[in-house]
């Protein structure tokens, strides 16, 4: 590649990122001129995520992963046991603050009322992004709640920006742990690596770090296995090790019993 087509690239790519900062705060800006009621939202979600009244699965292939939605069916009706996409947010709003956020998979929106402003189809990164900021700044439930809409969206790297969400103390512990556990979903070596430093940061509350644990114990095995046997043996804290080494005990596999035989033999 030449000099001026990596020059043009990354021109690109700093226009995209502006595009898409541009795009979120569009769609704060739409939802901050609600002052009194509510806000309806779609976008597309990641591919095998179906849903019907509070449950929602993702199959991947080779399975499948549910879970409940504390929603009912109050703004979205199925016909189908498990509609595929898209995603489906609601946003009520009084006296200019977010009173309630709901989320649903598939289905189709209910007769809306005169107080019922809809955004449509917004892009899904997009949406994310503004379901994101949502968790940084909000100081009651509501920022819990935006996380898990925010992991279904298509196309969107967000496990960064839940780091950032796990580390800031000023934000809720709900939201917090709820970061932490999402990004124990997440795929790859990166969001191991995180775990583990969320973990071994004494900076973090203890609960939070309990909940990095388990959120180990839910990477696949070849990944979080040696992590939870490397939290086991060095960590400083006595109830972080017993945490990992109660899910080590979960794990069934050879190599925590290898540990278990260690240390119950070590004079």
């Amino acid at each position: 590649m030449t000099s001026l087509a990596r020059t043009t690239a990354v021109v690109l790519a700093a226009l995209a990122g502006i595009a898409r900062v541009a795009l979120a705060q569009s769609i704060a800006s739409q939802v901050a001129r609600v002052s009194n009621g509510t806000v309806r939202m779609t976008f597309a979600a990641k591919p095998g995520i179906c849903g019907s009244g509070n449950s929602i699965r993702h199959s991947n292939g080779r399975g499948s992963t549910s879970w409940r939605n504390e929603n009912n069916s109050r703004d979205v009706e199925w016909e189908n046991d498990c509609s595929l996409g898209p995603a489906r947010v609601v946003l009520d709003r009084r006296n200019g603050e977010l009173t309630d956020l709901r989320f649903y998979v598939g289905g189709r929106w209910r007769p809306a009322g005169a107080d019922v402003v809809d955004l449509g189809t917004v892009p899904a990164r997009e949406a994310a992004d503004y379901l994101i900021s949502i968790a940084q700044s909000e100081k009651g439930s509501m920022g819990e709640k935006a996380i898990f809409p925010a992991t279904i969206a298509d196309s969107a790297t967000i496990w960064p920006a839940l780091i950032k969400v796990a580390r800031n103390p000023d934000l809720p512990r709900g939201t917090r742990t709820q970061s932490v556990f999402w990004l124990g979903q997440a795929a790859g070596d990166a969001a191991t690596a995180n775990l583990n430093s969320l973990v071994l940061d004494n900076s973090v509350d203890r609960e939070v770090r309990e909940q990095a644990v388990f959120a180990l114990s839910q990477r696949p095995r070849d990944e979080g296995v040696p992590a939870l046997i490397a939290v086991a043996r060095t960590n400083k804290d006595p109830e972080i090790r017993k945490k990992a080494l109660f899910w080590l005990g979960q794990s069934h596999d050879p190599r925590a019993l290898d540990l278990f035989e260690e240390l119950l033999t070590k004079k």
